[in-house]
């Protein structure tokens, strides 16, 4: 699952020990903009994505990759929304790429914030914002509708 929205500020952060080792565990939390506002807050597990949101300006511009997990204690429910990838983006370039794909000039990439899994050459790079309603419709499209 992805969301956009501002950064708006980041979690304290947990640390401990277990059997295979220690851990480290940080949070961040976002604002969508939309008419009426919600934050967001999403955990982080590893020291190299928690290094992420520690010096992340306020009011930056992300799009949130998250993977949301629930389970139950006590008879009570909790939802952890598991941040896994982050890009960031620039709102104007953003709203640009939309026309600028119309008269033919290429979109400049988002800017990757993710060390989750190192990526080689093979692996597709992250479509820039906005490239979604870039597809053009098939010729052969046999559906009767």
């Amino acid at each position: 699952m992805e969301i956009i929205g501002k950064f708006f500020k980041t979690l304290p952060e947990q640390k401990g020990e277990s059997q295979r080792g220690p851990w480290i565990r940080g949070g961040f939390v976002i604002e969508t903009e939309e008419q009426f506002p919600k934050q967001v807050a999403f955990s982080l597990w590893g020291e190299d994505k928690v290094a992420i949101v520690r010096t992340m300006p306020i009011g930056t511009q992300l799009k949130v990759f998250f993977s949301p997990e629930s389970r139950e204690f006590n008879e009570r429910w909790f939802t952890d929304l598991r941040c896994f990838r982050i890009d960031t983006f620039n709102p104007i370039t953003a709203g640009a790429t939309n026309s600028q794909a119309e008269h033919g000039t290429p979109n400049p990439q988002p800017k990757v914030v993710s060390p989750s899994t190192p990526q080689n050459s093979s692996t597709p790079q992250p479509e820039e914002y906005g490239s979604f309603n870039n597809t053009q419709p098939q010729e052969d499209d046999d559906l009767p509708f």
